[in-house]
């Protein structure tokens, strides 16, 4: 069997399904073996050669030189061996030219199956270790179909479909097939024949991998990300921390004007993104969790990881969020309890009390109280930039309201 346009077919292929093209022959090598013995019933050992050099294709049926012989089919002795040729030893292969002028239609069949089932197990096994060094990154995806709560992608540059569940989905985010949307690749599964890639937009890995593709410094380990929670479509609460005194790791995360952060929140479709400066200070980490709310004090309790927390009464709405959210997702990040109660009489008699502990003991570490009257005064602490007024926190919904002007404030 020879045949030039064949191996030329063979090199179309290898471009065109990007497989290399000693996989392909290897393949067909298998399919070629089981079309032959099908088609004549052939009971010796078969073997198929493609030689590129003279552009033909030989069949070769054989049987192995054993002392004894198990299969008289498959196997030879050596005395009957060395009655064909002199020079045979165990091992060897005693084997004849049988390739045919042509193969029938059915053994073509066969071996076009045998060949298609080999391609999509090496397709199958090159995309699961694909996706799989893409887990926990951000992938282009389009939207090719809706079932249900269920929505089905194509990941771009992969011939592979994702599914992203409803739990993955982000309330109140449209849907449309046909649109290209940046997932995050959860993890790769192989269910039945064919593997999944399972992918996410309500997960906090999103948001972080955003931030990276905006932001330079946290890309290159100057910014760390200490921290991320998200209540997804509505709020997400990042902290973050730099061991550059110089660098200020909030700011860094805004932008100039914003342009950072502004990024990530279109394509959050608007989510309110939260940003804290991380402190190994329970007593400052909580304060600045709690934003937008503005901290009176702050009292922990290291036994129980609990701490209870004072702000005026006018904030205790916005301490707390609706449905709970803001101290919720300011617990999660911070692993700490906390409890939030409005500014009373009783609650001023203990802040003064704390605030003359203080002055008599000077220089000596206090890590149970703390008093803020004012959030911005932490800010001293944290050194942000000037371009930023306020620290601890930008609320982003108002990030974007004043994105005009020369300075980023944020108030609730």
């Amino acid at each position: 069997m020879i045949s030039k346009d064949f191996f030329a077919a063979l090199d179309e292929l290898e471009k065109d399904k990007m497989i290399d093209k000693s996989i392909f022959i290897d393949a067909l090598e298998a399919g070629l073996v089981s079309a032959f013995k099908k088609e004549t019933g052939e009971a010796r050992h078969i073997m198929v050669k493609l030689n590129e050099v003279r552009n033909d294709i030989k069949v070769y049926a054989y049987k192995i030189v054993v002392e004894e012989v198990v299969d008289a089919d498959k196997e030879v002795t050596l005395q009957d061996a060395r009655e064909i040729k002199k020079s045979y030893s165990i091992g060897d292969q005693v084997s004849d030219d049988v390739t045919p002028n042509q193969l029938s239609r059915i053994a073509i069949q066969t071996a076009k199956q045998v060949i298609m089932q080999r391609l999509n197990d090496i397709r199958k096994d090159r995309i699961v270790a694909e996706m799989t060094e893409k887990e926990g990154e951000i992938a282009n995806a389009k939207i090719i179909g809706i079932d249900g709560d269920t929505v089905k992608l194509e990941i771009a540059n992969v011939e592979m479909t994702a599914i992203m569940s409803g739990q993955d989905r982000v309330p109140g985010d449209r849907y449309i097939i046909g649109r290209t949307i940046k997932v995050y690749v959860k993890n790769t599964r192989v269910s039945g024949r064919n593997p999944q890639v399972m992918v996410s937009r309500s997960a906090p890995g999103l948001v972080k991998r955003l931030f990276e593709l905006e932001v330079p410094e946290i890309k290159s380990g100057e910014v760390i990300v200490k921290g991320i929670v998200r209540d997804a479509g509505n709020r997400t609460k990042m902290s973050v921390y730099s061991e550059n005194p110089n660098l200020d790791a909030v700011g860094a995360c805004i932008g100039q004007r914003g342009v950072r952060i502004n990024a990530v929140v279109n394509e959050l479709n608007g989510e309110k993104v939260d940003l804290i400066p991380w402190s190994e200070d329970p007593l400052e980490y909580i304060a600045c969790a709690l934003s937008p709310a503005k901290v009176r004090m702050v009292q922990v309790e290291e036994e129980g990881r609990s701490a209870k927390v004072v702000v005026d009464e006018d904030k205790l709405s916005l301490a707390i969020g609706k449905g709970g959210q803001n101290v919720r997702l300011a617990a999660k990040l911070t692993g700490w309890k906390i409890d939030v109660k409005a500014m009373t009489s009783a609650n001023e008699a203990e802040m003064a009390g704390s605030q003359s502990e203080f002055e008599e003991i000077e220089n000596e570490e206090v890590s149970d109280v703390v008093e803020i009257t004012e959030v911005s005064e932490v800010a001293d602490v944290v050194e942000i930039a000037e371009v930023v007024e306020i620290a601890e926190v930008i609320e982003v919904a108002e990030v974007i309201e004043v994105a005009d002007t020369k300075a980023v404030q944020t108030e609730e």
